[in-house]
């Protein structure tokens, strides 16, 4: 259990950071409303009205949050290898290459695609 020790103690202090940053922002941030603060934001978008029972958004968002999602947690799976790479050997090794050729198959497939064009 002391291995985790420090994981925990982090994971606490990061709690209490975002917290305690949002409760003193209500606390210490301005309290003046106008019109502009209460319409929702779209990235830089002028702000379209909307039906009443919804409507189409632009897809485009969703595509780019989760192509952002697929490629970062790449690194979430090669900060491990690379801590214990000495441990793991030579499968280490061939298992994460064939990890990153994946990835970089499914990365050439989107950039084929025109899913990193911003347009």
């Amino acid at each position: 259990m002391d291995l985790y020790l420090p994981i925990v103690v982090l994971g606490a202090l990061a709690a209490a950071f975002a917290i305690g940053s949002v409760v003193m922002a209500a606390f210490t941030g301005p309290k003046r409303w106008n019109r502009a603060k209460l319409e929702a934001y779209e990235c830089g978008i002028e702000p379209t009205p909307q039906p009443v029972g919804g409507g189409r958004f632009p897809v485009k968002y969703y595509l780019t949050a989760m192509l952002f999602i697929v490629f970062d947690i790449e690194i979430i799976f090669l900060y491990p290898w690379a801590a214990s790479f000495d441990r793991l050997g030579l499968f280490g090794l061939v298992e994460m290459v064939l990890f990153i050729v994946t990835v970089l198959v499914a990365y050439a497939y989107v950039w084929r695609r025109g899913g990193l064009e911003w347009d």
